[in-house]
């Protein structure tokens, strides 16, 4: 059965075209978990339940750089797909522990960005962490995140020695985690959009970072009922969220 795709024609943006890469390295077919029926290749989500009509368009000065661990790209739960939904500035680049993509590092060097690795600033030498993001004339905020499990996270920080020079931007999250969709023993643990709109609210960008928490809210309800085999209401309140921000760009 053909499903018509409402962004057929759209380009691709980076996490797309990473997954893209990493399914072409793939020996055999990813199957994602729970799996049973077609998914739209926009949004991830169950045709019935597709959401790419309700894709923000958010202008933002800040940028994201996603180093994302093997499969994440390929996992429909995965939550930095709706940061390159929002943010037009979004890189995506695999992780791998015995070699780093030559853009990844020319992008960090790159002189109209000022990158921060974001990281809990717990595990390091308080010389080394910030906790703001003040402006620079002439340049622009390049927020670097570790798209993983934390265990892969943690793994991931400590064998990129090409990521030591960074700043660390340390975020002290105001209110526990929404995130649904996979489970954590640390509530206080953020997802990585959570993580992105934190980031554009230090970078002063308000509108883009309640944009991206009411994406990913609508996207989390999109998912679950999708799962659960309930039509979304369009008309609740995290979608007329997400309408209102939208329209008030």
């Amino acid at each position: 059965m053909q499903h018509s795709h409402p962004l057929q024609h759209a380009p691709k943006h980076a996490v797309s075209r990473l997954r893209d890469q990493r399914l072409a390295r793939s020996a055999k077919p990813f199957i994602a978990r729970g799996a049973r029926a077609p998914r739209c290749p926009g949004c991830r989500v169950l045709f019935s339940h597709c959401l790419c009509t309700l894709r923000p368009d958010v202008p933002t000065q800040a940028g994201m750089c996603l180093i994302m661990c093997d499969i994440e790209p390929l996992k429909p739960s995965n939550t930095g797909w709706l940061i390159a939904d929002v943010v037009k500035d979004t890189a995506a680049f695999g992780w791998t522990r015995t070699e780093v993509d030559p853009a990844l590092i020319a992008l960090l060097a790159d002189p109209q960005w000022t990158p921060y690795l974001v990281f809990p600033g717990e595990y390091l030498p308080a010389e080394r962490v910030v906790t703001e993001v003040p402006a620079v004339p002439g340049k622009r905020p390049l927020f670097v995140l570790l798209d993983a499990t934390w265990p892969e996270a943690r793994k991931m920080f400590r064998k990129s020695p090409y990521l030591n020079h960074l700043p660390v931007l340390s975020l002290l999250p105001e209110q526990l985690s929404r995130y649904r969709l996979r489970r954590t023993t640390r509530t206080d643990h953020l997802c990585t959009s959570e993580v992105a709109a934190r980031c554009l609210a230090l970078a002063g960008e308000e509108h883009a970072a309640e944009t991206l928490d009411a994406y990913l809210e609508v996207f989390t309800s999109h998912y679950m009922d999708a799962k659960q085999s309930v039509l979304p209401d369009l008309e609740d309140a995290a979608h007329l969220r997400l309408r209102e921000l939208v329209n008030t760009v």
